[in-house]
């Protein structure tokens, strides 16, 4: 893979939307209809994205932070209530938490995949009495797909509910123990499940999440709290209704709609979404290819059976010099993550330095370099050139 002499004319940051003349036909096409929220775009949405994942219900909300409050809300995390979730993630992940008032714990990854540590997560369960821990969030960090069976077998020994958070792997997989391939959100294992449509995601709606899960009474109420609290369904109302105008709100909610223009445009990617999936695997699988004869350069889980790719992470020993040297380059790769517990809100609540050395390391050596459907293979070997250079050189 040599591409000395190509120089790209476009920056390559480590993710990019793509927007193609169906999705700008969709937009344009929903900003002439009857409705620009609340109107049948969303229901559409909510039907396919869940026939994709394979789950029962799908809640579309304005972005996957508000997706995770609302689920944290609808599983009633309240004070005095433990979650446990990964260091290695958006802040989000454990902040859903704070919101609700509940206190996060964190166990540490499994420093060859970046996923949660399952047998770390079990040692601190047991390290305390039965009850003392309420629900888990495990992260499908980079794409690649936490073994929910093994996550569900763990949460009805200790009687924790799970979140998934799928952010990263719409369209990922874990393989189970009858060697079937299980979808993330396909709610076979977790409570619930939340994606995000942020534009470096798979599927871009401009901001937008959604949750999925097979539990009717959560999806119930997951649709009055993303709406004020508000139902106007006859089935639920406790009073007679007035007339057609009539509507009760019935629980504290908020305002996480998604709009049905951002609906549009989600459904024409959702189209496309398995080709969009494709090429990231066959980038990846070029990247593995190319990387495995660059001494210095470590690749985060190579080759896994169901990675969705959203990332594309490695390690190599000098990460800051790296990073500055790729920009020097036009190439904006990034870090995923700093660890959760060492942002300052977090060490305010007594998190320190050295308590999860995994994640630590980890976060000393990783970059997330360009990975996007519209990626050129002449982009990716001068990235892949650009990084050769450098590791030869230091």
């Amino acid at each position: 893979m040599s591409n000395a002499a190509f120089h790209p004319t476009r920056p390559l940051p480590y993710g990019r939307q793509q927007i193609t003349d169906a999705d700008v036909a969709a937009v344009a096409a929903s900003l002439q209809a009857d409705f620009l929220t609340q109107g049948p775009a969303v229901g559409e949405f909510e039907r396919q994205f869940a026939a994709y994942v394979g789950a029962r219900y799908a809640v579309a909300v304005s972005n996957g932070t508000a997706a995770l409050h609302l689920c944290a809300l609808a599983l009633d995390v309240r004070p005095g209530q433990r979650v446990i979730t990964s260091p290695l993630t958006f802040a989000a992940s454990a902040n859903c938490v704070r919101y609700c008032g509940g206190e996060v714990h964190f166990a540490d990854i499994d420093p060859a995949t970046g996923l949660l540590d399952l047998a770390r997560v079990r040692a601190l369960l047991e390290a305390h009495p039965k009850g003392h821990f309420t629900g888990l969030i495990p992260v499908d960090f980079a794409g690649l797909a936490v073994n929910l069976e093994a996550a569900r077998h763990l949460a009805n020994e200790f009687d924790l509910w799970i979140i998934e958070d799928s952010c990263h792997a719409p369209g990922g997989f874990f393989v189970d123990s009858e060697g079937r391939e299980q979808p993330c959100g396909n709610g076979a294992f977790a409570d619930l499940a939340i994606f995000s449509f942020h534009p470096v995601k798979h599927i871009a709606t401009g901001e937008g999440g959604m949750i999925t899960t097979n539990d009717e009474r959560l999806y119930r109420r997951l649709l009055r709290l993303r709406t004020h609290g508000i139902t106007r369904d006859p089935a639920e109302l406790v009073r007679a209704a007035d007339g057609g105008w009539y509507m009760e709100m019935q629980e504290l909610g908020y305002n996480y709609r998604l709009p049905d223009l951002n609906c549009a445009l989600g459904l024409s990617q959702l189209a496309r979404a398995d080709e969009g999936l494709a090429r990231r695997r066959a980038l990846a699988a070029r990247y593995d290819a190319a990387f495995a004869t660059v001494p210095g350069v470590t690749v985060l889980a190579p080759g896994r059976p169901g990675h969705a790719y959203h990332l594309y992470v490695i390690e190599v020993a000098n990460r800051k010099g790296l990073y500055d040297f790729l920009k020097t380059r036009q190439i904006f790769a990034q870090v995923h993550y700093i660890p959760v517990h060492r942002m300052p809100y977090y060490e305010g609540l007594g998190w320190r330095a050295g308590d999860f050395p995994l994640v630590e390391a980890y976060y000393g050596r990783c970059l997330s370099i360009p990975l996007f459907p519209t990626l050129t293979d002449e982009e990716q070997d001068y990235v892949v050139a650009c990084i050769r250079e450098f590791v030869s050189a230091n």
